[in-house]
């Protein structure tokens, strides 16, 4: 079938009955979300990834090993409008997860939803275990999916409208989604794949097109070459990914945890969007993201990414699946749609990080704590700091001129370098913060902070513990059983020892 073959245009729902009462539906579920994410703002501590961007945000730069400067940007202005706040530094992420709320019921009103079809979904999105809970916290997902489905509206507005305006505003989104991470060009690539097997072919013949994409790459070329000049980490970072994942399953956990963390209305909604874009035609001119996520699947699969990487695309299917679904209408229908909603609701409610302290039971092992990493990843970063300000200061006060501490990992780098307020200069050679700099030639004594004696023993003449970490919630060998070594006399200058030890 070619471009210009005659199907049937779905035009948006815009009666004056229909419009106003989608609006205020949608927007009372965008709020419920809100409140839902503003309630759970304060719960716990910082994420380790997120004292990490307010460490990176304050050594700003055009690019980092393991991600763009965008959320390191946002951190810093966070943390000077109300400094080391929780709150503060997780309000965008919530006001970009409940603006993907609405964006996803508006591509549901793009596919010709009604106001039913945008309000389904818009809860499916607000339901998701993964796309609502991700707005809990500051984190590169979830920026980066949001984006994602901000790009997913305009193009699909552009197949409908053909207003080449939108083509532009989505290469401004993705220029501005590629100083997050670099998973959206697998994005482009599916839906250009899409495009050449169903149409609009005539997207490929939009100057707008490639004027965005030499947009997109005169943004991002600082980054590019500061990643050229120091040999391409954020590319070789995905082979520790691929090492990550291999401890819930690697690629054969894939799948289903995908699926899972669309949840039941959004899984269910997520397959039926896949078998209506591909069968249904009077969606035939948005065929081409029917491919999409079977694309981005054989993808992140073959190169061992995390389940959540195709995430961004899941709107665009729900809002297909709705519109399909929402087409008929009876009562067992209502009573299953009801159904799912209602589990949802409270899979979503059971997800978000509600639980009082007292009821959570420490992780029985550092595995059992990655199972549930978003939740062990919270506690124990200010007892950390505590326990090497101890350490520090126990050393005789001549022993501490020539003092810098180092740290296993980058989120104990982090830890310290935002709580510990009169600490020496911390380093570590984990992931970005390895790039942040490397302790001087003059630092004869390091309080090493890590558990892995036989690591640390061949860099010096000497190392004796003198300090030690523990929180009943901490994350193990990060905040939990965590021991502090006075480490004398290194065997040789960190210039030279420093990049041999540098790992993502």
């Amino acid at each position: 079938m070619t471009d210009t073959a005659t199907t049937q245009v779905r035009q948006p729902d815009t009666t004056e009955q229909q419009a106003p009462f989608a609006l205020v539906g949608v927007g009372a579920i965008a709020l419920v979300s809100a409140i839902a994410l503003l309630a759970s703002a304060g719960r716990y501590g910082f994420f380790g990834d997120e004292l990490y961007f307010i460490s990176a945000g304050r050594r700003l730069a055009v690019s980092y090993a393991d991600q763009g400067p965008l959320l390191p940007a946002i951190a810093r202005l966070m943390d000077l409008i109300a400094p080391e706040s929780l709150v503060a530094q997780r309000i965008p992420a919530l006001l970009v997860t409940v603006a993907a709320v609405l964006i996803s019921a508006q591509i549901a009103r793009e596919f010709g939803g009604s106001r039913n079809a945008q309000l389904l979904t818009a809860t499916a999105y607000a339901t998701s275990p993964f796309l609502l809970v991700q707005g809990t916290q500051l984190a590169t997902n979830t920026v980066d999916t949001a984006l994602w489905v901000l790009i997913s509206w305009l193009l699909i507005r552009w197949v409908r409208t053909r207003h080449d305006s939108l083509l532009l505003s989505a290469s401004l989104v993705t220029a501005l989604d590629m100083q997050v991470k670099w998973l959206i060009p697998f994005f482009w690539i599916a839906v250009a794949i899409g495009v050449a097997m169903y149409g609009p072919r005539d997207l490929f013949r939009r100057p707008a097109l490639w004027l965005g994409g030499v947009l997109v790459i005169c943004v991002t070329l600082p980054s590019l070459i500061w990643q050229a000049s120091h040999d391409w980490p954020q590319l070789r970072l995905g082979a520790v990914v691929a090492e990550e994942q291999a401890t819930v399953g690697g690629r054969y956990t894939w799948l289903p945890l995908a699926l899972a963390a669309a949840g039941l209305l959004g899984g269910v909604l997520l397959i039926y969007g896949i078998v209506t874009l591909f069968r249904w035609e009077p969606l035939r001119q948005y065929r081409f993201l029917a491919p999409l996520p079977l694309l981005l699947a054989v993808a992140f699969i073959a190169t061992d990414g995390r389940a959540y990487y195709a995430a961004g695309c899941y709107a665009a299917l729900f809002a297909a699946g709705a519109v399909r679904w929402t087409e008929k209408t009876g009562r067992l229908r209502m009573i299953l749609t009801a159904t799912m909603i209602v589990i949802s609701v409270v899979l979503a409610a059971f997800t978000m990080p509600w639980r009082p302290e007292s009821s959570i039971e420490p992780a029985a092992s550092e595995a059992d704590a990655g199972l549930a990493i978003g939740v062990y990843g919270r506690f124990g970063w200010p007892e950390l700091a505590a326990a090497t300000a101890d350490a520090y200061h126990s050393l005789p006060e001549a022993d501490r001129a020539d003092v810098a501490i180092i740290t296993d990992s980058y989120w104990q780098a982090s830890a310290l370098d935002v709580y510990g307020t009169d600490l020496p200069a911390i380093y570590s050679p984990n992931r970005g913060f390895g790039y942040f700099g490397t302790p001087p030639d003059s630092a004869t004594t390091i309080l090493w902070v890590g558990n892995d004696e036989s690591d640390i023993r061949p860099l010096f003449g000497s190392i004796t513990p003198i300090g030690h970490a523990n929180t009943r919630l901490g994350f193990p060998g990060s905040t939990r059983d965590v021991t502090i070594w006075r480490c004398d006399n290194p065997r040789a200058p960190w210039s030279r020892t420093w990049p041999g030890l540098l790992k993502l």
